[in-house]
């Protein structure tokens, strides 16, 4: 069998999947991550003629290819967010960025660090990349297209929570990749420079460039042509093209392009809000995303299928499900206590806290970056959080945000006047 024939017809039936899969699977429980985690352990179960799904062998084209997949979601992410940017109606977005983000990583580190016995770089590393919560594979969490509406509280904090907190990990990346060089070669690390760069500059930088270049984008896509000429093409790939050029910006003046992109992305979506031009930018989004998931999705599955967690003991699986089920859900609870939400809303919010592409991004890049001598475990963690996220919250998202729905349309019902006679 020629094995790129072979792929070439994997591929097709992935991308049939990835286009056909989110419609027949609205009312199942099932999610799309599930289903092409399970067909990727299917596939590399055998001894099919594929190539090797192993991330420490092929690093690089890991760390490239998350790279496409998160800035395509985080772009998704930005365009639907119909909520006016305003400190006060993104309260909710600062509590989980400000308080419920920092016990996760404090958190992970201080697990990896006395249950695994990581050196305090590989520890830090572990807390950075299992930080953001993920715009790619919480599509069930996420609000809806953009103009349509249904932008409730849980499905707003949890999509601007992704959106923000992908970039702002980013600096807790390069501190672990810090940490870990000093330790090789002996010297101290530069805390100035982590402060001043990958802190201050880098953060700041990257919202100034989100915010300069979607504004120009913004300007040249509806307010140029007066007849909206250019906004009427409806062509998806100027999508593609926002990426690439505020991604591009900002790499090359040393800022962080994942948050950059996502600052343009909702810059572009405030102005000419109601404009039609922004769901045609949403809809080829949509598309990329999920075909690159897809295909992403089914190497996972076939990581694990070769034993991508065959070094994984007791000690591994505890700090896995704690970080799921135990620190992040009391740090998204403590950081809503006071605000304006119901029991069952603020348990949404602290529980769904999805970890998935980006963190692979984020390990990827930094084992390319620095060495770890916890390469192999770091993987094997990581891969297992994912994994429990992908399996616990895919299969409990819908039935929960069903449930949620209804008991909105409920209380609003109660809340009407009742007509005279």
């Amino acid at each position: 069998m020629d094995p790129y024939k072979f792929v070439l017809l994997l591929t097709g039936i992935a991308l049939l999947g990835a286009a056909w899969l989110p419609h027949l699977l609205k009312r199942s429980a099932l999610s799309f991550p599930v289903i092409y985690v399970l067909l990727g352990a299917a596939l590399y179960v055998p001894d099919l003629p594929l190539p090797s799904p192993d991330p420490m062998q092929y690093g690089v084209i890991v760390e490239r290819v998350t790279e496409l997949v998160v800035l395509v979601a985080l772009l998704g992410a930005g365009i639907r967010i119909d909520t006016r940017f305003a400190w006060r109606k993104w309260h909710l977005t600062w509590r989980l960025l400000g308080i419920a983000m920092p016990i996760t990583i404090v958190g992970a580190v201080w697990l990896g660090h006395e249950v695994l016995g990581y050196s305090m770089a590989a520890a830090a590393l572990l807390g950075a990349v299992l930080a953001p919560t993920d715009p790619v594979l919480a599509s069930d969490l996420q609000v809806d297209a953009p103009g349509e509406g249904g932008e409730d509280a849980v499905r707003f904090g949890l999509t601007s929570e992704a959106g923000l907190n992908d970039g702002l990990a980013f600096p807790f990346v390069w501190l672990a990749v810090g940490l870990a060089i000093a330790a090789n070669d002996g010297t101290a690390m530069d805390w100035q420079h982590w402060w001043t760069i990958d802190v201050a500059w880098r953060l700041l930088g990257a919202l100034g460039v989100g915010w300069a270049v979607g504004y120009g984008l913004m300007h040249l896509l509806f307010r140029v042509e007066r007849d909206d000429a250019l906004s009427r093409t409806s062509d998806g790939l100027t999508a593609l093209a926002i990426i690439l050029i505020v991604y591009g910006i900002a790499e090359l003046v040393h800022v962080y392009g994942f948050l950059a992109v996502f600052v343009a992305a909702v810059v572009i979506r405030q102005f000419e809000s109601e404009h039609k031009y922004h769901q045609t930018l949403n809809l080829f989004a949509e598309q990329c995303e999920r075909l690159l998931m897809a295909l992403l999705l089914i190497a996972f599955g076939g990581a694990l299928a070769i034993g991508i967690l065959g070094t994984v003991t007791w000690r591994e699986v505890l700090v896995a499900l704690a970080i799921v089920l135990v620190v992040r859900p009391i740090g998204g609870w403590l950081c809503l206590l006071g605000a304006k939400l119901e029991h069952r809303e603020r348990w949404a919010i602290a529980v769904f806290g999805v970890r998935g592409i980006g963190s692979f991004y984020y390990l990827a890049f930094a084992l390319n970056h620095a060495e770890f001598e916890e390469r192999e475990s770091l993987w094997a963690v990581v891969s297992l959080v994912v994994l429990i996220s992908i399996l616990l919250h895919g299969m409990t998202a819908k039935p929960i945000m069903r449930q949620l729905d209804a008991w909105r349309l409920r209380r609003e019902r109660r809340k009407r006047p009742t007509a005279p006679g």
